[in-house]
């Protein structure tokens, strides 16, 4: 029986309540003056909450539905202005990931620079500390593991496990050190169903056996051997993770259909460091020639996050402003620039130069005003080289002010377009086609509301980004999930001339 989300059991609590005074969902519906429709949408956990609507369904129902935790941090928001100056890009969380975990394949000192201070990095490294890795921060983004001589998985801090999808990617590097262990399940954001298919059928061919129960992964590991793998999806995750299992096999062992990603090359460039021949980088077939023990001191620079470069671009292009966005890795973000540029966004780039890493291409992006349309087609994404999959979502409240009809196209996620929804809250014109797709009429002026964050990182974000654009005070509620993925991010878009105050009380 899958883990129900915190959504769904609101929404069950929800349900109990209302059928214990006998009331249906059209009832209830009438009260809050709202559709049977969308009542239904709460019980199932299919609908994020606003504390307006909790408030009312508390009221209506004679019962506090939930309380916020008292270390949640919330932002209260005064939009309607422009943003001016310049930022850098931060360096990527999912590369940061990628990177914490392949450290474990490394029986000597690893020091990785380029580690952003966020929520998901505090959780893997609860993680790594409770399984007897040493940590320490070096400097303000550095950071250096060190192994012990025997990993202690009995003692594994499963309630930080369990809060990242991250901790999936410990399968590739543990099979070298354990026949039998379990992990427990990976969650992270709430993106609906999220298949672990292209990670089982890859290490079966390399001679592992995953059996996935209710609360765990259970591994056996039998003969290790390389293998010719045709990957089950094109998943950055799963590359990584075979990566990670296939770089201490000694041979050849070959990747089709890999993910070419930005993060999963920051894994090929480190394993590289690490004595692991890796050919293919940047392209859909991979070939890794493993090697049998790697015990060496290393140092590598994690890269900037195009994520994070495309969130500053959909802040300046909502909020009419012109910014200079440095360190953005430009590979990463040509098509997104294309798509923009035919909507009618104006920029300019500088010269390109390299990451810290030696490898990412960088550039300096300045925005400036500009009148936009909406694309005749429809905006998707996929996997690398394709529209990137977290990119996507930072076209919603870009689509609020495009002239025309927008259609967002969500194919890859059950859960997320659902949640765009909550750009009506701010005074957005926005449909729901289906669990996948959104169409958005635009330009609208964007009015200011409360909202809880939802449990998705850049669903969350987008609202913050329209919040800064909608014209008076919004508060914007629990926003742990923003803050899993971005540092510090309140006074750096202040440093743009955003007006964003941390606040805790409700």
């Amino acid at each position: 029986m899958a883990k129900l989300s915190e959504k769904q059991k609101i929404g069950q609590f929800i349900a109990q309540l209302r059928e214990q005074k006998g009331w249906t969902q059209e009832d209830l519906a009438g009260i809050l003056e709202t559709s049977q429709s969308s009542v239904a949408r709460i019980e199932n956990g299919e609908q994020n909450f606003t504390t307006d609507t909790l408030a009312k369904i508390s009221q209506a129902l004679n019962h506090k539905i939930i309380e916020i935790a008292d270390n949640s941090m919330d932002f209260q928001v005064r939009g309607g202005g422009t943003l001016s100056g310049e930022i850098r890009t931060n360096t990527s969380k999912n590369g940061a990931m990628g990177l914490l975990c392949a450290s474990l394949l490394n029986q000597g000192k690893t020091i990785l620079h380029g580690i952003p201070r966020i929520e998901e990095v505090n959780r893997i490294l609860e993680v790594l500390e409770s399984i007897g890795v040493k940590t320490e921060w070096v400097g303000e983004r550095s950071l250096e593991i060190n192994p012990p001589k025997e990993l202690d998985l009995k003692n594994i801090d499963a309630k930080s496990a369990s809060k990242t999808r991250t901790v999936i990617m410990f399968l590739g590097p543990l099979i070298h050190l354990f026949k039998e262990f379990s992990l427990p399940h990976s969650q992270g954001c709430s993106l609906g169903k999220r298949s672990i298919s292209a990670h089982l059928y890859g290490l079966e061919k390399l001679g592992v056996k995953v059996k996935v129960t209710k609360d765990s992964y259970d591994i056996k590991v039998n003969e290790l051997r390389p293998a010719q793998i045709v990957m089950f999806e094109a998943g950055d995750t799963p590359t990584e993770n075979l990566l990670m299992a296939a770089a201490k096999i000694p041979g050849k062992t070959v990747l089709k259909f890999a993910s070419a990603n930005y993060m999963v090359q920051d894994v090929c460039f480190f394993l590289q460091k690490l004595g692991v021949r890796i050919e293919g980088i940047g392209t859909s077939t991979l070939t890794i020639h493993g090697v049998e023990e790697i015990k060496q001191t290393v140092e590598h620079a994690n890269s900037e996050d195009p994520i994070e470069s495309m969130m500053f671009l959909s802040a300046a292009i909502t909020t009419n402003s012109s910014i200079l966005i440095k360190a953005c890795p430009i590979d990463f973000l040509q098509l997104e620039l294309l798509k923009l540029e035919k909507m009618g966004f104006k920029y300019k780039l500088s010269k390109p130069y390299k990451s810290a890493n030696g490898f990412t291409n960088l550039i300096d992006i300045t925005s400036y005003p500009s009148n936009l349309k909406a694309l005749d087609d429809k905006i998707t994404c996929g996997p690398y080289p394709d529209l990137n999959i977290d990119n996507l979502p930072f076209f919603v409240p870009i689509a609020t002010q495009a002239k025309g009809t927008t259609l967002i196209h969500d194919w890859t996620f059950e859960d997320r377009a659902v949640s765009f929804m909550e750009f009506r809250r701010l005074g957005a014109s926005i449909n729901l086609a289906d669990p996948h797709r959104v169409f958005i009429q635009g330009p609208v002026e964007l009015t200011p509301a409360q909202i809880v964050a939802p449990p998705i990182i850049r669903s969350a974000m987008i609202i913050l980004i329209g919040m800064m654009a909608a014209d008076g005070v919004s508060v914007l509620r629990n926003v742990y999930s923003i803050r899993r993925g971005y540092e510090d991010i309140a006074n750096r878009l202040n440093s743009l001339g955003a007006k964003i105050k941390v606040i805790n009380e409700i």
